[in-house]
């Protein structure tokens, strides 16, 4: 997939996603699909432009840890969409923690099923 329908389909998998972690999660809450719409493309600019200077400013953490602390910098970009995003609310660390690790496995697997 190229151009813009290869955007629309991150964006859609990213948001299926969030929907997922949101209702697996008591944390997590998507008001609509709007907002879910919003989290997601919301999220996926905090990934592209804040994320990776976050992840140069820590690679000491992400070397000792063998790559895991990369879990806390999507915890951290999830709680930075949810204050961006109205309809979007993550209550706490915790909740955004589980929520990096479900959108991760869920939109990786809806990727690798567009891929196809």
């Amino acid at each position: 997939m190229r151009g813009y329908s290869s955007f629309f389909a991150k964006v859609f998998s990213t948001m299926i996603a969030l929907l997922v972690a949101a209702y697996i999660l008591p944390g997590i809450s998507v008001s609509g699909i709007w907002a879910g719409f919003f989290a997601a493309v919301v999220l996926g600019f905090v990934n592209g432009f804040i994320r990776p200077i976050f992840t140069i400013l820590t690679i000491p953490f992400t070397i000792l840890t063998f790559g895991l602390f990369l879990f806390v910098i999507n915890a951290i970009m999830i709680a930075l969409t949810s204050v961006l995003v109205p309809g979007f609310f993550v209550s706490g660390f915790f909740s955004a923690f589980m929520a990096s690790i479900i959108i991760s496995l869920v939109s990786s697997f809806l990727h690798g099923l567009m891929e196809k």
